[in-house]
């Protein structure tokens, strides 16, 4: 059985404002990107990386790749329009390199902050029940806003029955492959904000939860990005249970 990560890095980041994609901004000498793949790289479990990029900076992949030893890079695949085309030019890709009983790991490029035991919890899952994705509880509370009044609100959601989730996702490849094909040919969970885990609920599929992080930052805004170099700056306190 093969563990392959597709990481996910064909976004323009227009709300970072920034001239370069998000995923190729500089963050100590080293591009955003790089310090996600170097999760992947140093992973025991994992056995290949792809990555889906935007257009016209597949050769910036390549040379950061090979600067940074990321030998596990085996394939750089073109992004689509949407997040949801990005994944299945991924997937579609790996037709010919994978089996049914492999498992695919999806994670966001822009998502740097990945524990080892989060990756581990995410496979081992998978292993198990065909699909993982990351979660974490949800620990504010959340209200709904009144239909008739958008300022006011009479109705909660119990946070207990709340989970956040992110990626790392994981699944196995023949389930995932034939899933996006009905996907696409049914317009089903493909637009807007929809991405795997979504898309795979909406065709009736059940989702299981892996162990989460909050580390696990978006890198969306120049707030997140000062968050993400505070998090790699920062000294563990040993002493901390």
């Amino acid at each position: 059985m093969k563990n392959v990560a597709i990481v996910v890095a064909g976004g323009s980041g227009s709300r970072m404002g920034q001239d370069i994609p998000k995923q190729f901004i500089n963050v100590f000498d080293k591009p955003v990107l790089i310090y996600t793949l170097e999760s992947f790289q140093r992973h025991p479990d994992i056995d290949a990386i792809e990555v889906v990029c935007i257009d016209g900076w597949s050769p910036m992949v390549e040379a950061y790749a090979k600067q940074f030893n990321i030998d596990k890079l085996k394939w750089i695949v073109p992004g689509g329009g949407s997040v949801q085309e990005s994944i299945k030019n991924g997937v579609d890709n790996l037709e010919s390199e994978l089996g049914s009983d492999d498992i695919v790991i999806i994670h966001d490029g822009i998502r740097p902050l990945i524990d080892a035991d989060v990756l581990t919890d995410v496979i081992d899952v998978c292993k198990r029940y065909g699909n993982a994705v990351t979660s974490l509880p949800y620990n504010e509370q959340i209200f709904v806003i009144s239909e008739d009044d958008a300022s006011t609100t009479s109705e909660y959601v119990p946070r207990e029955r709340l989970r956040r989730v992110s990626t790392p996702q994981a699944y196995l490849y023949g389930k995932l492959l034939n899933s996006y094909r009905e996907a696409f040919a049914k317009e089903i969970g493909i637009y807007g904000s929809s991405y795997t885990n979504t898309m795979m609920v909406d065709l009736g599929e059940t989702l299981h939860f892996a162990k989460g992080s909050d580390k696990n930052i978006k890198l969306t805004t120049k707030g997140d990005l000062e968050l993400f170099k505070a998090y790699i700056t920062a000294d563990e306190d040993t002493w901390l249970k």
